[in-house]
């Protein structure tokens, strides 16, 4: 993970989006957890990288023998332990660990899983059981992409090769032979400028945003002001404003 963006998420500290007033349309038949427990059972070790602050794992994640929930940042893993012990029955250890350096004995988790996060496809190779399952969920490259282009960049605005792709290919030279991997499409709708402005805040979507103080509408340079509500003219619908989301899904088996 590079420096700058440790720092932009010990700043977050967490992923509580519960303020943010937004409807989802699913456009592919494809859910994250829903593939977790279609490949897990409840005597399975799994992994969780990229955990942040918990919120997910601890809602969302089926019950296992054991999660592993990992995170690089410090912060996140406070939120995550204070999250924690709303869920006293829940069987997860947060770890604090850098994706790309893991340090777990070989073949020792029946599941591992990623949201969001960077990998190493390698080392999850390694400590992956065989028969093992590894269940990625990814931001793509033409995420959001309208709003990157008017702003004229963002996440992945300038990668040569698609998020998707590169992880694919380095699955397959990792050692994986069954990988399948899907595009994910979803339209997501925000009632506000306010709901859609402190979701731009507390992502990595467009490349600086993160340096305005959480929440902080009051200090956004004009320039961006201005850019933002260009697009909020061009994408707001009877339904609300509109941000297309890209994203891709991947299950390989060892």
């Amino acid at each position: 993970m590079q420096e700058n963006e440790l720092k932009y998420y010990e700043k977050i500290g967490h992923w509580d989006f519960s303020n943010i007033k937004c409807k989802t349309e699913k456009l592919t038949n494809w859910d994250f957890y829903k593939k977790i427990r279609e490949n897990t059972t409840e005597k399975l070790l799994c992994l969780d990288l990229g955990t942040g602050g918990g919120e997910k794992v601890l809602e969302d994640y089926p019950n296992v023998g054991m999660i592993i929930a990992t995170d690089f940042s410090k912060e996140m893993l406070k939120t995550a332990m204070e999250n924690l012990k709303r869920y006293p029955e829940k069987r997860v250890k947060f770890v604090w660990m850098d994706n790309l350096n893991m340090t777990f004995p070989k073949e020792i988790f029946d599941l591992i899983s990623a949201r969001h996060t960077v990998i190493n496809a390698k080392q999850i190779y390694d400590c992956l059981a065989q028969n093992g399952a590894l269940i990625i969920e990814g931001v793509d490259k033409k995420d959001c992409w309208e709003i990157k282009e008017i702003f004229g960049r963002g996440q992945a605005y300038n990668d040569e090769i698609a998020i998707s792709e590169k992880d694919y290919l380095n699955l397959k030279e990792a050692g994986f032979t069954k990988i399948e991997k899907v595009e994910i499409l979803e339209n997501e709708y925000y009632e506000t400028e306010n709901d859609l402005m402190a979701l731009l805040l507390k992502t990595p979507i467009l490349d600086n945003f993160s340096e305005i103080k959480n929440d902080d509408f009051e200090h956004i340079p004009i320039i961006e002001k201005e850019l933002f509500d260009q697009y909020v003219e061009k994408y707001k619908t009877e339904k609300g404003i509109l941000l297309k989301r890209r994203l891709y899904g991947i299950v390989a088996i060892k």
